[in-house]
C-alpha cells in the first residue's frame, strides 16, 4: 500500500469523523486498513517506551508503523481542515439531504462487510443481531446526565474514543448521549487546557485498551467479530436516517439547542419538507460511491 493510498484513506476517515453519527472506523473498514490501524495503535506499548528510552528512534518508528500512521493522520487533518466548514454549513442549511447521503454511505458499507462473513451459522447470526441491537439501543438512547467535572470529562474521553474507532457509531454522537458534547466543544473553543488535557488522557487510555481488545477479538474470533461489527453498521442506520423526530434537546457550545434523542419517522410523518426525490438520489449516490471506493481500494 503506497503512502498516497494511506493518505487518501485518511481523507475519507476525516470526512466521516466530522459529522456526528458517522464513524471514521467505518471508512477504515471498507478501505481495508482497519486491522493494520488497530495493530499500529496497540504497538504503543512497553517495548515502544523501551526503544525510546534507549534512543533507538528509528526502531521505535518501525515498531509503531510510523510511516503508515503519519500518512493517515495527515489525511485525516487535511480532510477536517478543508471540509469542516463546508459540512457544518450543510448540516445547518440542508440537514435532511446530507443525512440521506450518509445513509447511503453506511448502508453500502454494511453490505460490503456482510460479504466478508462466509458461511452464515446460527452463532454468527446471533453476533450480527447483537451488534444491530446494541447500535440501535445507543442510537435511540436518551442523554445521560453526567457530572461536568474533570472525572466526567475523563470518562467521556475514554468512552468516546472507543466509539470513534468502532465502525458504525461516532465518538461525537456518544458525547451527545453522555451530555458532554457541549462542555467538550466549549473547552476546545475557549482553550480550557486542563479540561482538554483530561479529555485527551481519557481518550488515550481508552484507545490503548479498546484497540487491544478489538485486535484480540479479530485475531481469535475474526468471523464472529466481523458479524458483530456488521450488525453495528446496520444498527447505526437509525442514527443517520434523514427523517427523525426529536424527543430531547441538548444545549450546544454555541448556545443553540440541538436534538439529543431522536426517533426515526417515515418521510410523510416528518415535520418539515421531506425532500424525498433529492434524498433518494443522494442515498443512491452515497451507496455507489462506497462501492466504487471498495472496488478501487477494498482489501488493501
Amino acid at each position: 500500500m503506497t503512502p498516497l493510498g494511506v493518505y487518501l484513506r485518511g481523507v475519507l476517515m476525516g470526512a466521516a469523523d466530522i459529522v456526528p453519527g458517522v464513524s471514521g472506523g467505518t471508512m477504515a473498514f471498507i478501505t481495508g486498513i482497519y486491522d493494520r490501524l488497530l495493530a499500529s495503535i496497540r504497538s504503543f506499548d512497553l517495548r515502544c517506551l523501551r526503544l525510546l528510552w534507549q534512543r533507538r528512534f528509528r526502531d521505535a518508528w518501525r515498531h509503531v508503523d510510523g510511516g503508515f500512521l503519519l500518512a493517515l493522520v495527515l489525511g485525516i487533518f487535511t480532510s477536517i481542515l478543508s471540509l469542516a466548514r463546508l459540512l457544518s454549513w450543510l448540516l445547518a442549511e440542508y440537514p435532511v439531504p446530507l443525512w440521506a447521503f450518509f445513509f447511503g454511505l453506511i448502508l453500502a458499507s454494511a453490505l460490503v462487510l456482510l460479504r466478508q462473513v462466509p458461511h452464515w451459522t446460527p452463532p454468527r447470526a446471533v453476533c450480527l443481531l447483537v451488534g444491530l441491537l446494541l447500535a440501535a439501543g445507543i442510537a435511540l438512547s436518551p442523554v445521560v446526565a453526567m457530572a461536568p467535572g474533570l472525572p466526567g470529562i475523563f470518562v467521556a474521553g475514554f468512552i468516546a474514543i472507543c466509539a470513534m474507532i468502532l465502525p458504525g457509531i461516532s465518538g461525537s454522537f456518544i458525547l451527545i448521549l453522555l451530555g458532554m458534547y457541549g462542555p467538550v466543544l466549549g473547552a476546545v473553543k475557549n482553550l480550557q487546557l486542563d479540561v482538554m488535557a483530561v479529555f485527551a488522557l481519557g481518550a488515550g487510555l481508552g484507545l490503548m485498551c479498546f484497540s487491544r481488545l478489538l485486535h484480540w477479538l479479530l485475531q481469535r474470533f475474526h468471523v464472529a467479530t466481523m458479524a458483530l461489527l456488521t450488525g453495528f453498521l446496520f444498527g447505526s442506520l437509525l442514527v443517520v436516517w434523514p427523517w427523525k423526530h426529536a424527543l430531547d434537546w441538548v444545549l450546544g457550545s454555541d448556545g443553540e439547542l440541538r436534538p439529543a434523542q431522536q426517533v426515526p419517522v417515515w418521510p410523510w410523518q416528518f415535520a418539515a419538507e421531506p425532500q424525498l426525490p433529492l434524498c433518494v438520489a443522494l442515498m443512491v449516490t452515497g451507496f455507489v460511491l462506497v462501492w466504487l471506493v471498495e472496488r478501487r481500494w477494498g482489501g488493501g
